[in-house]
């Protein structure tokens, strides 16, 4: 028996999360999953890049002048700067997913979702992960060895204020155990993708099984 196909129409699914809480790890492990279809959105920032990362992989990588030129000209979803250096969403491929009727994962902080929300709420599921502790996210940001003594203590200072956002998000995570937190993930997206009113084919559906006869030879 063929599979019932269904028209649905795409949303957006953003992952926050105070620095080295698995924000980034999650939404890279989700991406990379075919079965899932995500489209990853490539925020660019005007931070410099870390020895890991790739450019147009990770983040597309700008300097100032260029960031504020797409600012300018309202060519960003969202923005904000975070840590002395910001970030925003180009809006024309996020457009262009959706569009489509595709699924798209973006990883911004508070300040972001909020410009996004308030762009597209209808279309928006917002999720924000919890490490277990504060000490256990220090150990997090040393062990990734990835920034400076001063810069991580900048993050561990954010933090708190990041935490303090935690009730404005759809669905909260604590990220003690990356492969639970990635299981219950996937279980959000299946969620929401069931839900009636994203599921813009099921009326077209229901009005063709009450047209078939009641008895069928």
């Amino acid at each position: 028996m063929q599979a019932t196909t269904i028209g649905r129409r795409g949303f957006i699914l953003i992952l926050s999360s105070p620095s080295g809480a698995g924000k980034t790890t999650l939404t890279r492990a989700v991406a990379s999953d075919p079965k899932w279809g995500l489209d990853l959105s490539i925020s660019v920032t005007t931070r410099q890049r870390r020895p890991s990362e790739i450019d147009g992989k990770h983040y597309n990588f700008i300097d100032r002048e260029a960031f504020d030129a797409l600012r300018g000209a309202d060519n960003l979803l969202e923005w904000a700067e975070v840590h002395g250096n910001f970030y925003g969403t180009p809006r024309r491929p996020v457009e262009k997913v959706l569009g489509a009727g595709r699924d798209m994962i973006f990883d911004i902080d508070y300040q972001g979702t909020r410009q996004v929300r308030a762009k597209l709420a209808e279309d928006v599921v917002t999720v924000f992960i919890l490490p277990p502790s504060l000490a256990e996210l220090r150990h997090r940001l040393e062990r990734r060895a990835e920034d400076s003594p001063d810069t991580i203590e900048k993050r561990l200072a954010n933090s708190r204020v990041e935490i303090q956002r935690w009730n404005e998000y759809d669905y909260v995570l604590v990220n003690d155990d990356l492969n639970e937190a990635f299981a219950k993930l996937q279980g959000i997206l299946v969620a929401e993708r069931l839900k009636r009113a994203r599921n813009t084919g099921l009326s077209d559906f229901v009005d063709g099984l009450l047209a078939e006869p009641d008895r069928i030879a």
